[in-house]
Parts: structure tokens; C-alpha cells; sequence
């Protein structure tokens, strides 16, 4: 693929003390290899910019479909190739040292799902959309990461129908079981999203990681330490 075709990358810019991660590829902001590398750098220069809190938001009506489907269905070294390097940058937002919150524009599904299970705060935009882990209804087993971020966001009567299940919800729904934390107007999403991130920024940001890291550590640790082998077992899905 050109340049001139390539899907745009995920954005960075720092709006006073708070750095903004936007993805806009102009269709379902899929993440492939490239995107993921592209979100770890960002949270790298948002610890060098010093940031107070972090906003990931989506473009209008898409917060994330997932994973790149040619990725995934290429072959399974590429498959697993691309699930842990994003397991990998869910598990360091998860635990990331400043509060993150996301802007969740529109359809969050699979790895945008999950994205949102990452972050500490998340808002949605009250706009038809479908937010959840289909991954089951297109055959492919739910990695033990994923799981894991279920088991710990998801209300409990939410948690087999979710992953088992791969139940999709509106956004009324993805807050009613743990997905989403408000919903609002559509155009009141970032805006929202960003009184919410200055006002986290507030407070002591050590102070705020390190608990945490508290809450989170042994959850992100035995994950890491599985990651790769769970995902040797996983097969492509079939779609």
C-alpha cells in the first residue's frame, strides 16, 4: 500500500497539561501493527511531555472496530504477532502512571472493547453504535488477557454474556455492565472526556499511580507472564 492510500495514524498533541491520542484512519480506526506501535510511542511522549492525564478518543461514530482483520487472517504468526503487541499496550495503559480516560465515539468492538476496559474513566457518545467482544460470534477463542479485563470492569451478571456469550451492547447498555462510565450527547464527548481527564489531572499524580498499580499490578503481571504462550494456542478466526 502507498503512502498516498495508507490508512492515517493515530494523532498525538498536548492540550495543557493533558496529551490526546486521536485516532482517525478515516473508516473503523482498526489497529494494526503499525497503529499499535504507533499508541506505544504516544504514551511514551506523553510521559516525556510530562501530561497530567491522557484522552484517547475515536473519530465520529467509530471508536475502534479492532483488530486489522487482514492481520488477523493472514496467518497465525501474524495473528499473534499483532495480539500481543497490542495485549502488551492495553496491559501498559491499564496500568499507566497518570489518570487515562477514554472519549468513545461510536462502535467499540473487539480490541476497542477492550481499549475502553483500559482506561480508568470512559466516556460515550449517545449515538447508535455497538460497544463489546464479538470475538466468539466470529470463532475465535477470547485470549486469557482479555478475560481478565472483563473479570475486573465488567459487573458480574454482565461477565459470561460478554465474553462466552460475545454479547453487544448500545451505549446505555455498555454502561449499565461496565463498558462505558457516563454516556452524553455526541457532540459533548471530548469536551466531556477532557473536563473529566484536568480534573483527574488534579490530583497527585505519584500518588494516584501508585495506587493503581495497587488495584492493577498482579493482574497486568500474570498476564504478561502468559501472554505469549495463551496466545499459541489461540487459532485465526474464521470470518
Amino acid at each position: 500500500m502507498s503512502d498516498a492510500t495508507a490508512p492515517a495514524l493515530p494523532t498525538y498533541r498536548l492540550d495543557d497539561a493533558v496529551a490526546v491520542i486521536a485516532m482517525d484512519d478515516g473508516k473503523a480506526n482498526v489497529m494494526s501493527t503499525q497503529v499499535v506501535e504507533t499508541l506505544e510511542s504516544h504514551l511514551d511522549r506523553a510521559l516525556d511531555d510530562r501530561a497530567r492525564a491522557l484522552v484517547i478518543a475515536g473519530r465520529p461514530g467509530k471508536f475502534s472496530a479492532g483488530f486489522d482483520l487482514g492481520e488477523m487472517t493472514a496467518s497465525a504468526e501474524s495473528m499473534r504477532s499483532l495480539v500481543v503487541a497490542g495485549a502488551r499496550w492495553m496491559l501498559r495503559l491499564y496500568g499507566y502512571g497518570m489518570p487515562t480516560v477514554a472519549a468513545s465515539t461510536g462502535h467499540a468492538l473487539a480490541a476497542g472493547a477492550l481499549t475502553l476496559l483500559s482506561c480508568d474513566v470512559r466516556v460515550g457518545a449517545d449515538v447508535p453504535s455497538k460497544i463489546g467482544l464479538n470475538e466468539v460470534a466470529i470463532g475465535m477463542a477470547l485470549p486469557k488477557f482479555a478475560v481478565e479485563f472483563a473479570r475486573d470492569r465488567l459487573v458480574r451478571e454482565a461477565f459470561g454474556p460478554s465474553t462466552m456469550g460475545a454479547q453487544v451492547y448500545d451505549p446505555a447498555g455498555a454502561a449499565r455492565v461496565g463498558y462505558l462510565d457516563q454516556v452524553v450527547a455526541e457532540d459533548a464527548v471530548l469536551d466531556t472526556a477532557m473536563a473529566e481527564a484536568r480534573r483527574l489531572g488534579e490530583i497527585r499524580t505519584g500518588a494516584y499511580a501508585a495506587t493503581k498499580l495497587n488495584l492493577r499490578a498482579a493482574m497486568i503481571e500474570s498476564q504478561l507472564a502468559v501472554l505469549v504462550e495463551d496466545m499459541d494456542s489461540i487459532e485465526v478466526p474464521k470470518v
